[in-house]
């Protein structure tokens, strides 16, 4: 059974199963972009679980992460079909908001994956990475690995200013697990710890992680502590520090969890990386659309989380007492399951 049509928008035409007839519900999928790894891992989750269920699947994406008009006219396209749910990884967690609701007011269950909206009751659910928790686990990796922790000169890449929800939340909880006071945890550098050189913007990406780790080396190249939105712009740290011969006295942590970051792990360019589980994500999202159209019942949230905690592991090739960590092998056995 087919159970997938696409709709990637500006991307791939749409193809479908003529004549089919679904009974177990229909979903959207509207993701940031088609190629980022991340987001194809959710495709797959996605479709699987809908093959397993009997329900249709629609999946769109935009041209481009940040491509906040295809993902407006997506949804404006789900609600025509009339399905009974979306699950949404939005581009712009605020302006995105208004469409949701139109959504939300056609008795559409509206899931965000992920990223959480702003407000994150915008949405009838968020399954997502506990992602602060995250962010303190590499912080917490690191302070131990560290042992002591005064001398600790320390550089942070985030992603961008523009979507600060995720970025914020990995960032305070990098710095709250290291034992940095973070002051507003609603916004990254205010911080006024001595330890830190400062703070650079990657894109999540190499070529601007790259960049923003040469920025931070020009303020002080004594850095050795290295904080980085995500395994890309980590690589791209990395690169900068081997330029300039800076590499083994620098660890660098990460998020993401996805097979090249762990195997950059493996190679001792990531120190240790907080692993997520977008297919995971997805097919949950599956399921619990197809829970709606078969009961009306709407997800419920984790016990004393606002949101549905989808799992966090922290994956290392040099663990420390105290913590809960996945190996190599085991983080690339998992790796964005």
């Amino acid at each position: 059974m087919n159970a997938i049509k696409t709709g990637l928008l500006g991307l791939a035409a749409s193809t479908a199963m003529a004549g089919t007839a679904w009974a177990d519900g229909s979903v959207c999928l509207i993701t940031k972009d088609a190629t980022n790894p991340f987001f194809v891992k959710m495709a797959e989750g996605a479709f699987a679980k809908a093959v397993e269920l009997g329900v249709e699947l629609r999946s769109f994406a935009g041209k481009f992460d940040g491509d906040h008009e295809t993902q407006v006219a997506a949804i404006e396209t789900c609600m025509a079909a009339e399905v009974d749910g979306i699950l949404l990884v939005a581009s712009d967690t605020k302006a995105i908001t208004s469409q949701v609701q139109k959504a939300r007011d056609a008795e559409i269950l509206v899931i965000a994956l992920d990223t959480p909206l702003d407000p994150i009751d915008a949405a009838d659910m968020t399954f997502a990475t506990d992602n602060f928790e995250a962010g303190r686990l590499i912080g917490e990796w690191a302070a131990k690995t560290m042992g002591d922790t005064s001398g600790a000169r320390i550089g942070l890449l985030n992603i961008n200013v523009s979507q600060p929800t995720v970025g914020v939340l990995r960032n305070q909880g990098f710095l709250t697990g290291f034992g940095v006071d973070i002051g507003d945890e609603t916004r990254w550098g205010d911080e006024d710890d001595p330890r830190i050189v400062g703070q650079e913007l990657s894109s999540g990406n190499a070529e601007d992680g790259r960049a923003g780790m040469e920025n931070l080396l020009a303020i002080d190249q004594g850095i050795n502590v290295v904080y980085t939105i995500n395994e890309p712009a980590a690589a791209g740290a990395y690169e900068a520090l081997r330029s300039f011969g800076l590499e083994d006295q620098v660890m660098i942590v990460s998020v993401d969890g996805g097979c090249p970051g762990v195997e950059d792990v493996a190679a001792g360019v990531i120190g240790a990386t907080a692993q997520q589980y977008p297919l995971d994500m997805a097919a949950l999202g599956v399921e619990a659309v197809a829970s709606y159209a078969a009961t009306g019942e709407k997800p419920e949230a984790t016990e004393g989380k606002a949101f549905f905690d989808t799992g966090v592991g922290l994956v290392t090739d040099a663990p420390v007492e105290g913590m809960d960590q996945l190996s190599v092998e085991e983080g690339l056995a998992r790796c964005w399951g």
